[in-house]
């Protein structure tokens, strides 16, 4: 039998407890009634994020902890070719330039345990013609990953420092009619 030092032991297995906690959700999970947009609105087409939730260790209410900053993510077509980004606003912009700014309406747990919340947000066009300028609803479902860590924001030393914590979701992108 081997024996691995136990920081080696340790930063292997690392890695393979993140890929077990961003482990990719069971699709067809029924979308909550909070969720679901109003009859006006009809689906237009679906996009896998894959990125990261960003995190910085805060002073918050007198209290040191890991306060949201941004997500970043790359969009991908069901093909798995890249079909833009979604950023910080939060914003989601196609290759061709398109770009919409989101505003949270709805949120719920995932039922994912370890995973960012399912959402609905309200979308207004910020940028050229395209795939996007017409997206009026966005929702973030299906998520795996993404919630800030349970410790590392612990001491002032840890203040002002950030983290990237993986998830993946599938963002769900809705027109009037």
């Amino acid at each position: 039998m081997i024996r691995l030092p136990s920081t080696r032991l340790t930063s292997w297995m690392l890695p393979l407890m993140l890929c077990a906690c961003a482990a990719t959700p069971k699709p067809g999970t029924p979308v909550p009634p909070p969720l679901q947009p109003d009859s006006s609105q009809r689906q237009a087409f679906s996009l896998l994020g894959k990125g990261v939730q960003i995190y910085r260790c805060d002073n918050a209410s007198g209290a040191l902890k890991w306060v949201f900053v941004a997500p970043r993510a790359q969009l991908l077509d069901a093909s798995g070719k890249e079909a833009g980004t979604h950023g910080a606003g939060p914003f989601w912009q196609g290759t061709d330039g398109s770009r919409i700014v989101g505003k949270p309406l709805q949120s719920v747990p995932s039922p994912n345990a370890g995973s960012i919340p399912w959402l609905l947000l309200s979308a207004s066009n910020d940028g050229p013609a395209g795939k996007f300028s017409s997206v009026s609803r966005v929702q973030r479902l299906e998520t795996a990953g993404g919630v800030a860590p349970a410790s590392g924001c612990d001491s002032p030393a840890d203040q002002g420092r950030t983290v990237e914590v993986a998830y993946t979701a599938t963002y769900v992108f809705f027109v009037p009619g």
